[in-house]
C-alpha cells in the first residue's frame, strides 16, 4: 500500500472558522451514544477541500470498541471522499473544548497536513506541538514502505 501525502499550504488560523468548527462538533455531540461514560463528545475538522466533517463517540457495553469521536471524524473523512484535515475542534456535553487523547491525536497526525491546526485548551497549537515527533505514514514513505 502507497500513502501519498497531501501538497496544501500550511493552515492559518486566522482563516479558520473555529465557531463554526465548535458548533459542527457540538451539533455531533448531540448524537453522541454514551450510556455508560455519560461523557458526550463531538469533534469536528476543515477538510483539504473545504467540507467541514464530524464525528461523535459511540459507546459499547464492551468499552474497549468503543468508538471515540475522532474515530467517527475520520471514517466521514473517508465515506465523504477522502482528503486531509486542516484544522479541528472538539468539544464535550457543555460545548466545551477537549484535548483529543493520546491516541486520537496519533489519528488525527495520520490524516492531517503538516502543520494542521487544533482548537485546544490552551489556545491554538499544530499537531506537531501536541504530538511531537510522531510516527506517521510520513516516515513509512521516507523508508520506502
Amino acid at each position: 500500500m502507497t500513502v501519498e501525502p497531501v501538497s496544501a499550504p500550511k493552515p492559518d488560523a486566522e482563516s479558520i472558522d473555529w465557531e463554526a468548527l465548535r458548533a459542527a462538533a457540538t451539533a455531533a455531540m448531540r448524537n453522541a451514544y454514551a450510556p455508560y461514560s455519560h461523557f458526550p463528545v463531538g469533534a469536528a475538522a476543515l477538510a483539504t477541500d473545504g467540507r467541514i466533517v464530524a464525528g461523535c463517540n459511540v459507546e459499547n457495553a464492551s468499552y474497549g470498541v468503543t468508538l471515540c469521536a475522532e474515530c467517527s471524524l475520520v471514517s466521514g473523512l473517508h465515506m465523504g471522499g477522502g482528503g486531509q484535515l486542516v484544522a479541528f475542534s472538539c468539544v464535550d456535553g457543555n460545548g466545551t473544548v477537549l484535548m483529543p487523547c493520546g491516541r486520537c491525536r496519533q489519528l488525527l497526525f495520520e490524516h492531517a497536513v503538516p502543520g494542521m491546526l487544533l482548537e485546544t485548551v490552551s489556545g491554538i497549537r499544530t499537531i506537531e506541538e501536541v504530538l511531537p515527533d510522531a510516527f506517521g505514514p510520513r516516515q513509512l514513505i521516507e523508508f520506502g514502505a
